[in-house]
């Protein structure tokens, strides 16, 4: 399969990337390097993107930021990072992407535990991976062409639990291996609109 990852850089997305190199073709796209350079919170960018990398088999995204921080200093636009970003970059990829997805092709978005467990300081993350969670669902109901999409929502990634553990009291870390088997029931698996959530 022909598939491109953006995103896949992170902590999470260069494992991620690498999995799959072992047995596709993988194109990496990124904010500042890889394959192809895109900017998700601009639509223009990512048709930019598609037209360039031309057909593929399955999207992947492993991108997207919001803003951690007290509710009370949360602002409006504060909000509106991670509407435009994780939100809205995740819900254009699919609205273009799925034009440049071969027939039977899938979508993979990603959110967090946050979603269905969230901690403090993440108002804003947390509304961000609810609302993925229901437009993955709504829009597997009527996206066409055999393509399939899902949503692959993990908890603290073992790669990244000394940096965040102290947000997350008493989370399990779930390990990369774990990490990589989500991603790998959307794309290879048969499974649509669905959320594979990953915890411990």
């Amino acid at each position: 399969m022909k598939i491109v990852i953006i995103g896949g850089y992170g902590t999470i997305g260069k494992v991620i990337s690498e999995h799959f190199k072992q047995k596709h073709n993988v194109l990496i796209a990124s904010r500042t390097k890889g394959d192809y350079i895109v900017d998700i919170t601009n639509s223009t960018s990512i048709k930019k993107m598609f037209e360039t990398v031309g057909k593929v088999d399955a999207i992947i995204c492993i991108a997207g930021e919001a803003k951690w921080d007290d509710f009370n200093n949360l602002t409006e636009d504060d909000y509106y990072i991670g509407i435009k970003s994780k939100l809205m970059g995740q819900v254009n990829l699919v609205r273009i992407g799925k034009d440049y997805l071969n027939a039977n092709g899938s979508i993979t978005l990603s959110t967090g535990v946050l979603a269905d467990d969230p901690v403090l300081k993440t108002t804003s993350a947390a509304m961000v991976n609810g609302a993925i969670h229901s437009f993955t669902k709504a829009v597997a109901l009527e996206i066409e062409n055999g393509i399939r999409i899902n949503t692959v929502s993990l908890g603290l990634v073992e790669d990244a639990y000394e940096k965040y553990k102290d947000y997350f009291p008493g989370h399990l870390p779930i390990s990369m291996k774990q990490a990589v088997s989500g991603y790998v029931r959307s794309v290879e698996g048969k499974g649509q609109g669905e959320i594979i959530r990953v915890y411990n």
